[in-house]
């Protein structure tokens, strides 16, 4: 795997770093930051039976976003991290080298295809 690639894909998962980072903080503002994590701001529609159905539901959305956008965030950090140790790329089952099309496709692949269809994830 060449430098030239390896400086792209750092590039990519940067860029993507700060689009996951600006998203959990402008989507209809649902979380702030707090040390290590992001927070859930609870809406707060009015007192009616109907306006609490209503923040019951935005914040069960924005629970699941939150959840989805931070474990994107860690896995984007920890290929971040397999670049620096210089393993990236390499398929944490099996040794071999994942290919390049499949980690231009999915930067943050921790196996090779082979791999990844024998595990359940």
């Amino acid at each position: 795997m060449g430098k030239k690639f390896i400086e792209e894909m750092r590039e990519v998962l940067r860029k993507r770093m700060e689009e996951v980072k600006s998203h959990l903080l402008e989507i209809g503002e649902i979380s702030r930051r707090e040390k290590n994590s992001y927070e859930i701001n609870f809406p707060d529609y009015g007192r009616a039976e109907d306006e609490n159905a209503d923040e019951v539901s935005t914040y069960v959305d924005r629970l699941s976003l939150k959840e989805n956008l931070e474990k994107e965030l860690a896995e984007i950090e920890y290929a971040l991290k397999k670049i620096r140790k210089g393993t990236y790329g390499i398929c944490e089952a099996c040794g071999k080298r994942i290919s390049l099309k499949r980690l231009r496709a999915f930067p943050t692949a921790r196996y090779c295809l082979k791999c990844r269809n024998k595990i359940k994830l």
